[in-house]
């Protein structure tokens, strides 16, 4: 039997479960939801197919919209039976709703809904209808996602003052389930990423009271529940908790017992991420970053090579076409929605997808273009946010890092411009591209420095390692630029040291492209074997060793402010496995590879990674290389 899908205007879906998502944020009781633009679905739309029928079929439509199915000259309700004769059949389907956006399942055998369908908008020609795997069975409702459920019982429980703490094995996205044994009565939980914050009952972010009927706490980032006013003989608590069953399809086993311990912290950390969009963090934000996405990307690509979330966050992301405000309100945020498109078609050549984004690509871009200085540099207008990283950068006039990302997008248009064989618009966006990285050479480019300055206006000559590093990772320096850039700020200890996962993902990734893969080993194990040394169960959002124990969580001048469950920090993953075991796709839609593995870090190494829809084996034994193919991560499983 053909399958059967909910289907809906493309985008609308992620429309709305972006804005649910942005609005979930609640801290110390309040709710706070995300500051930038909410982009809307749509409230009206047609669906249409034409049908030759080479015998009668029915076929029936339901809805939770407002409307009507046309088929051939007459309207028929939803939820009706209607049967059509053999022949060309016309079926248009009009749904409208108010609370969310309009969606339909199609019941039949011969006509039934799939993503064949076109759908309208009232303002736009016709676009295939959009659909997810997820949603195929006419009891679901595609405006609630279903979570699966696990559950955890605690694995310690211990009298904390006049209450009760409840530790887990891990960090969770969890709601509590509590039993008191003498009857219900009104109690307050203390959920905490730390069992510090847990047992801090005014500074603790998360603070609840179980449901009357269920017993249950609202879903929330929870590692250590604090119940106060209660002893351990009156309760029984456990976690469920919910998530989205994305399939982890990588595994990965050596002789460096810290590399495997940080392999499987990232992997977990980044699971708890993923939904049903990347989200920066589980416990704090919760919202859907688009810098915080594109290196989700790369790692998605090792670990679960999963597309589908990433074009759900890429058009959660971008919203409608018309474009007013950057996205998050943050200039380099929304140059990485355009490389964060290149990112996904390089992991699984998805040139439909590409396609489907081509006019929000070329409108973001115009609107990156209408906010050039006389130089043609990037300028941030007021209200916006030049963010790059937590660091001390030079921000007066253009910065030197926000021109590397605006030339990079340059040569992305040119890229999708030539997807679709439009020469012109790929000549036009390759001049600019070269005429941009003149001028970055020209007013950036500091000789007796031997680096790329932040800013030329201040005349401080202000060296971070920042827009070296762009400069490297996507060679906008030539080979000698390179050479100084590597001597002199790289691998000088005199500039400063960045302190967040988030841009050590980029400064690793260019130490591994010019060759030094045994500097990077020692810096991933010194700084994620540091968080696990400080007791971290998911990593964090930032980290350095320099800031004392007691302050360890706190951040933006805020006590337990540090997300301490990360996706940015889940980078190990994808350093590992691109240069380390060496597997880089080649082309995704064919899966196609290539295989450089670098194994004289190791005397034993065993690693699964997907390949497109198959899992590739390989065992490294300390002389011998060997590789198999396995249809599925069990079949693969390492023992």
């Amino acid at each position: 039997m053909n399958t059967h899908y909910w289907i809906w205007y493309p985008g609308d879906f992620e429309l709305y479960h972006a804005m649910k998502q942005n609005f979930s944020r609640v801290e110390r009781g309040m709710g706070w939801p995300a500051y930038w633009k909410s982009e809307g679905f749509r409230n009206r739309v047609i669906f249409r197919r034409t049908y030759d029928l080479q015998s009668e079929s029915e076929f029936t439509v339901y809805s939770d919209a407002v409307g009507y199915v046309l088929a051939g000259n007459r309207k028929y309700p939803f939820g009706k039976k209607i049967r059509c004769s053999s022949g060309e059949t016309e079926i248009s389907i009009h749904a409208a709703c108010i609370e969310t956006f309009p969606a339909i399942y199609i019941e039949g055998n011969e006509i039934y809904s799939d993503g064949e369908w076109m759908a309208e908008d009232y303002d736009k020609p016709p676009v295939n209808a959009g659909y997810s795997r997820y949603f195929t069975r006419l009891d679901q409702k595609p405006s609630r996602w279903e979570y699966s459920e696990r559950i955890y019982d605690p694995v310690n429980v211990s009298s904390v003052g006049n209450g009760v703490l409840y530790e887990f094995e891990t960090e969770l996205t969890a709601a509590l389930e509590i039993r008191c044994r003498n009857g219900f009565r009104p109690l307050t939980v203390y959920c905490g990423e730390s069992r510090e914050e847990a047992l801090d009952t005014v500074n603790c972010y998360y603070s609840c009271s179980p449901d009357k009927n269920t017993g249950r706490c609202p879903r929330c980032a929870v590692r250590f529940a604090y119940i106060p006013d209660c002893s351990r003989d009156e309760l029984e608590v456990r976690a469920v908790h919910q998530f989205i069953d994305i399939p982890v399809r990588a595994e990965f086993y050596s002789s460096d017992e810290l590399l495997n311990r940080i392999w499987n912290v990232a992997a977990h950390t980044f699971t708890l991420c993923s939904g049903v969009f990347f989200i920066d963090g589980i416990k704090r934000d919760k919202w859907i970053w688009s810098g915080d996405a594109y290196q989700s990307f790369f790692v998605n690509q090792y670990l679960m090579a999963d597309p589908d979330i990433n074009r759900r966050t890429l058009l959660a992301l971008r919203g409608n076409e018309t474009m007013t405000t950057h996205i998050n309100t943050i200039v380099d945020y929304t140059m990485f929605w355009l490389l964060g498109v290149r990112a996904h078609y390089d992991a699984y050549s998805d040139r439909e997808f590409v396609s489907m984004v081509r006019n929000k690509m070329t409108a973001l871009m115009d609107f990156c273009e209408g906010q050039t200085d006389e130089n043609g540099f990037l300028v941030g207008r007021p209200g916006d946010w030049i963010y790059i990283d937590w660091a001390d950068l030079d921000r007066e006039g253009p910065l030197c890092a926000e021109q590397m990302l605006f030339a990079q997008c340059m040569k992305t248009m040119a890229w999708m411009y030539g997807l679709f064989g439009e020469n012109e618009k790929v000549e036009e966006y390759e001049t600019r591209y070269r005429g941009l990285c003149s001028r970055i050479d020209r007013y950036f480019w500091d000789e007796e420095k031997k680096a790329y300055i932040d800013s030329y206006v201040s005349g401080k000559r202000h060296v971070t390692r920042h827009a070296n590093i762009f400069a490297v990772l996507f060679e906008i320096a030539d080979e000698r630029k390179q050479g100084l850039i590597m001597e002199h700020v790289l691998r000088n200890d005199r500039v400063p040291q960045i302190t967040t996962p988030y841009f050590k993902f980029y400064e690793l990734d260019v130490l591994c492209r010019k060759g030094y893969l045994a500097e990077v080993l020692q810096m991933i194990r010194e700084y994620w074997g540091g968080m696990l040394d400080r007791g971290a169960v998911t990593f964090w959002e930032e980290y350095d060793p320099e800031v004392p124990d007691d302050q360890q969580y706190d951040m933006y001048g805020d006590r337990f402010g540090k997300s301490l469950c990360h996706a940015w920090a889940a980078s190990p993953i994808y350093l590992l496995a691109k240069y380390f075991v060496g597997l880089q796709i080649t082309d995704g839609e064919k899966g196609e590879y290539r295989l450089e593995p670098h194994l004289e870090y190791f005397s034993f190494l065993e690693c699964t990674l997907p390949v497109k829809d198959r899992q590739l084996n390989m065992v490294w034994d300390g002389e011998n290389l060997t590789k198999n193919w396995f249809d599925s991560i069990e079949d693969s499983r390492i023992e």
